[in-house]
């Protein structure tokens, strides 16, 4: 257990280095308010050092924080920075304007919460289990390639362009559209998608010679309303954090911010706290130099959603705890006025 000047000079130490980058010696110590003198000082720092918590640099006699530093002060010293009027001011102009479907509220929060920050950030939308299916359409580009075009109640709306096997035509497609509005349209998603597994495979036989291309064209376009959708923002910043990785090494990275299983999987906290997860904590070698800030948000009778950011060890994690903890409430109750006004249309 640290001593009381221990925890405060841990906690000067890092909210000195994350805000300058320049290891902290016993001096600046001591003009930040450390009453002790620099033989004693340096004897605590020495003494973290030995527990792991702080690391000697070879250029200089001052220290900087270790990961075990870090998880230390998130753990037991931290305390949120408040956040500044200006910073609330951009994050509710930013998501007053008008949208038109609930993924552009989405991406857009993702897009603001690393202008605010210059991290990439992630943004992941509430729960797909109650929402309905209430549009389906398909159209075409060219005699090979189709949009479809899925949509639900809560006003999500997917597109994307499908190239279709050789042996279906525009008479398929036509079964296709009338086969989706008559049995499935209307049906909970999560109906939607057990009538996929069971009932629609077997009506598939009854309206197809083959089944084999028209299954994986319904798999494919159905298929996407239940992806968790995950926005990212601002990947060309880790650039700033790591800047002697090699190329292979962004490239990795890159790949990385593009595989939605892996980033649900790693953004995603079990409960409605703010998690801090840092360096090897996050579950992958290339993300060692790197802390996560995490949080989700509760929208009563529409599920939970999640933002986060990715950002170097060394982030100022009181401001950005606390811009995370304003932002997440900003962006639920955005998302909460966007639900009330579908309602208030369909009703």
């Amino acid at each position: 257990m640290l001593t009381q000047r221990q925890s405060d000079i841990l906690r000067l130490i890092i909210q000195n280095y994350t805000s300058s980058g320049v290891p902290v010696g016993s001096k600046t110590l001591m003009a930040e308010g450390i009453e002790a003198s620099s033989a004693t000082i340096r004897n605590d720092m020495k003494a973290l050092e030995e527990d792991g918590l702080l690391l000697k640099t070879h250029s200089s006699s001052g220290r900087i924080p270790s990961a075990a530093g870090y998880r230390y002060y998130v753990d037991h010293l931290l305390k949120p920075t408040r956040v500044t009027n200006d910073d609330l001011q951009v994050i509710r102009q930013s998501l007053g304007k008008e949208f038109h479907e609930i993924n552009e509220i989405i991406r857009q929060s993702a897009e603001i919460l690393s202008e605010l920050t210059s991290y990439t950030t992630f943004s992941l939308g509430p729960e797909v289990k109650d929402r309905r299916l209430t549009g389906f359409r398909i159209v075409p580009l060219n005699h090979r390639q189709i949009i479809a075009i899925v949509v639900t109640d809560k006003g999500n709306v997917e597109s994307q362009v499908f190239t279709l096997p050789a042996n279906l035509g525009s008479q398929d497609l036509e079964k296709m559209v009338r086969l989706v509005n008559d049995r499935l349209v209307g049906d909970p998603l999560m109906t939607v998608y057990q009538k996929l597994r069971t009932e629609i495979p077997m009506i598939l036989h009854k309206y197809f010679q083959s089944t084999e291309g028209i299954s994986y064209l319904f798999d494919a376009v159905l298929g996407q309303v239940f992806e968790d959708k995950i926005y990212v923002s601002g990947q060309m910043n880790l650039l700033d954090y790591e800047p002697h990785q090699d190329l292979n090494q962004f490239k990795s990275m890159f790949s990385l911010m593009r595989d939605s299983d892996e980033l649900t999987q790693m953004i995603v906290p079990m409960d409605s706290n703010i998690h801090i997860k840092i360096g090897s904590e996050l579950g992958n070698d290339l993300l060692q130099n790197m802390s996560m800030i995490q949080a989700s948000y509760e929208i009563d009778g529409h599920g939970r959603g999640t933002i986060a950011l990715l950002g170097p060890t060394s982030m100022p994690y009181s401001r950005m705890f606390g811009l995370v903890d304003v932002y997440r409430k900003e962006l639920a109750n955005r998302l909460a006025d966007y639900y009330r006004l579908l309602d208030l249309s369909g009703s």
